[in-house]
């Protein structure tokens, strides 16, 4: 038997509360795979799993058998037909709006400001924002926006991530806000839009990497609050876990 290593591996850092420890550590080398791998060793596998190879072998081959994992001919480890399958079931399955609007609501709970969901429409430079969903809070002073309204893209925390993730022309004036947008990896305004309004923004991410959308929330410019960055960029990396 061998002696077990005083490092934790992935799955014992983050247990799922009541799970199994062997069905955690299958779904974390399930999980050590990247959009670009098409195949990785066995060392490669225990070294991103932080588990033995003897561990990691006891695994694969119930991965394996299950059509999770493919063994190549070269000896690595590739992923198995079974997981494209059950992405196709999900495929299936997925309606945006059950994704959406618990992670709006939610954060609207938490800070009592409202929260949208908003997309690119069009292109060029006759692109526009399209909110598609949104969430209201009870303020009496907020921003009056609803869903299928149509925005500006390159004004308000929300269009300023958009054009930021997106790939799009970059004016020079606009280049140092947006260059700022993507190390911090939101976007906080204060009157860009509407003077009497603020806005923060975080970007959601297709599984790709692509940009699928802005998650912003607003308020009143008087009621703006950066302890709400954290929400907003938390909120967006939910949805993007959950984008095809």
């Amino acid at each position: 038997m061998p002696k077990k290593s005083s490092q934790l591996s992935n799955a014992e850092r983050q247990p799922a509360p009541g799970g199994v420890a062997a069905v955690d550590k299958a779904l974390t080398l399930l999980t050590c795979f990247q959009a670009r791998d098409t195949a990785l060793s066995l060392s490669d596998l225990a070294a991103r799993c932080a588990l033995h190879k003897s561990t990691c072998l006891r695994l694969l081959a119930s991965l394996i058998h299950a059509g999770f994992i493919h063994k190549t001919a070269s000896g690595a480890y590739a992923v198995g037909p079974e997981v494209n399958r059950l992405q196709g079931n999900y495929l299936g399955g997925f309606a945006l709006p059950d994704v959406v609007y618990p992670v709006l609501q939610a954060l609207v709970k938490k800070t009592n400001e409202s929260a949208a969901y908003s997309v690119i429409q069009g292109s060029g430079e006759h692109a526009t924002r399209l909110c598609v969903y949104r969430v209201h809070s009870q303020q009496v002073l907020r921003d009056q926006i609803r869903e299928g309204e149509i925005m500006p893209l390159r004004v308000g925390a929300g269009g300023r991530v958009l054009v930021a993730f997106a790939g799009m022309a970059e004016s020079a004036a606009e280049k140092p806000l947006l260059d700022q947008i993507r190390r911090d990896g939101y976007c906080a305004a204060i009157g860009d839009r509407t003077p009497e309004l603020a806005g923060v923004s975080a970007p959601v991410f297709h599984r790709s990497g692509a940009i699928a959308a802005s998650l912003t929330l607003t308020m009143a410019s008087s009621r703006y609050d950066a302890r709400h960055i954290p929400h907003v960029v938390l909120a967006a990396q939910a949805i993007s876990s959950q984008m095809p």
